[in-house]
């Protein structure tokens, strides 16, 4: 089983990444902030949240230990804090002064990886703070990067959709194209695995990423037989691009999110799906498991970290979580929104909504104003819960194949179906002829996070197209995509 016990609601802006150590969480946010959280009550720190970076906060990440946290930022610099008493212990310049996105402690604390917008990789010194190693990427922005627990390499991710294999001397060891649109989000099991071919020290690694798909991989880095990666299997599930993944602290679980506003948790053995978890708004940009605990955190674009209790053992649930034998929502009958309520622990509601004969149709068109006038509910708390809970209903892609247009076929620009999506340097997905304008007519900056376009480069997203075009069969929407 796996239960949502506890939101948080710190944040004024996106979550963009969230970690734990064995005490603490951790969150960081486009509104330039760090949070820190005890484990045991998830209350705020009284030294929280970190303040020291003048732009958005992309990344964060504890040593081994958990003494250091580690944040990176578009204001070019990392900075490290001393997780006791939330004091600098250092700021790390980006040699270029580009953007940082990701940043990530080697398992010994001897080293920290801080990767570049232009793609530069740098290798620091935890000891000294000083920079140890520097190399580049041969193409696109630095976005994803993890050790692999024996400490001998590091892999990163670019948005050009490579992955790169580094030794701690900074020589690339491997290069291979994982993801055509680009890999968002990479991580290794901490636990070594039998290859049955290789030697000792191989590990399973996941990389995600634009193409709507996980991929794992085996890593072989044994004295013996030399150094091997190479893909084993590739899981599916959701709907839309995905945003991040991470392994449990056994290896036996896998997490991903993902724009189509889903948390899906696979079994890492045979890439089943045990959970599908609906619970943001918007789009999920932020997984982590904790290393020592039966804990899950989800970070989402609708500023809220969502905390999960797992069992020790999750169990397959049958389809229970992804019934496709349920009616979708908008022929959903009074008595179906009726055991919804119930479940939802609305109970009180059931009376109102049996009375003013809300099926799922009517329940899709239930608005602040008709909840308050027509429904004469009072609780502003409860009108919002109301609302909530509806809005996650919409997001439910495998359970409802309703006429609610999924959020990720709309331009975040016109708010309308695309016809001809296409990625812009920012990660995101516009109607063409949207961000055309938008760039003609306005500064160039991302309509998403008002930072700089670091290219104007347009590229088709033919995985969006497809999936447009399913959705409109599916619905029988007219359409004239090409």
């Amino acid at each position: 089983m796996v239960t949502l016990i506890r939101t948080l609601s710190d944040h004024s802006d996106d979550v963009n990444c969230c970690a734990f150590s064995s005490g603490y969480l951790a969150t960081c946010s486009m509104d330039k902030t760090i949070r820190l959280y005890e484990l045991s009550d998830f209350v705020e720190l009284s030294y929280s949240p970190l303040r020291g970076h003048t732009y958005a906060v992309h990344c964060c990440d504890f040593s081994p230990l958990g003494n250091i946290l580690a944040s990176c930022s578009t204001d070019g610099t990392t900075i490290l804090w001393n997780t006791q008493n939330g004091q600098k212990l250092a700021v790390l310049e980006h040699p270029s002064g580009s953007p940082v996105r990701v940043c990530t402690f080697s398992p010994e604390s001897t080293y920290l990886v801080s990767g570049g917008a232009d793609g530069t990789v740098v290798l620091w010194n935890v000891q000294s703070f000083k920079l140890h190693r520097c190399g580049t990427l041969k193409d696109g922005s630095l976005v994803a990067c993890t050790f692999s627990p024996c400490g001998k390499v590091f892999v990163t991710g670019s948005s050009y959709g490579d992955l790169t294999v580094w030794d701690n001397n900074m020589r690339c060891l491997f290069n291979e194209k994982a993801d055509d649109l680009g890999v968002t989000s990479c991580d290794f099991s901490p636990k070594p695995i039998s290859d049955g071919e290789h030697g000792l020290n191989c590990f399973r690694l996941a990389s995600c990423g634009q193409d709507i798909s996980i991929k794992l991989w085996v890593l072989c880095c044994d004295d013996t037989t030399g150094f091997i990666l190479k893909l084993k299997c590739i899981l599916s599930g959701h709907t839309a691009p995905i945003l991040s993944c991470a392994f449990s602290f056994d290896g036996q679980m896998l997490v991903s999110g993902s724009v189509d506003k889903c948390v899906i948790i696979y079994e890492a053995n045979n890439g089943s799906i045990l959970h599908v978890l609906p619970h943001h708004t918007r789009y999920v940009t932020a997984c982590a498991f904790s290393p020592n605990v039966p804990l899950l955190a989800t970070g989402s674009m609708d500023k809220t970290v969502g905390i999960w209790k797992c069992s020790q053992k999750l169990e397959l649930k049958g389809g229970q979580e992804v019934d496709e034998s349920k009616p979708p929502i908008q022929f959903w009958t009074e008595d179906e929104v009726s055991a919804w309520l119930y479940a939802e622990d609305l109970t009180d509601l059931v009376p109102i909504f049996k009375l003013n004969n809300i099926d799922g149709k009517e329940l899709l068109t239930l608005t602040k104003e008709s909840l308050t006038n027509d429904l004469h509910i009072e609780s502003l708390g409860l009108r919002s819960k109301v609302l909530r809970k509806i809005e996650t209903l919409k997001s439910i892609k495998c359970q409802s194949a309703g006429a609610t247009v999924p959020d990720e076929f709309l331009c975040p620009i016109t708010r309308e179906l695309m016809k001809d999506p296409v990625i812009a340097s920012d990660g995101y997905s516009y109607e063409r002829q949207a961000i055309e304008n938008w760039i003609s007519t306005k500064k160039r900056s991302s309509p998403m996070t008002n930072l700089p376009l670091q290219s104007l480069v347009l590229t088709p997203n033919r995985t969006l197209k497809m999936a447009l075009n399913r959705w409109s069969d599916a619905e029988g929407t007219p359409r004239s995509f090409n």
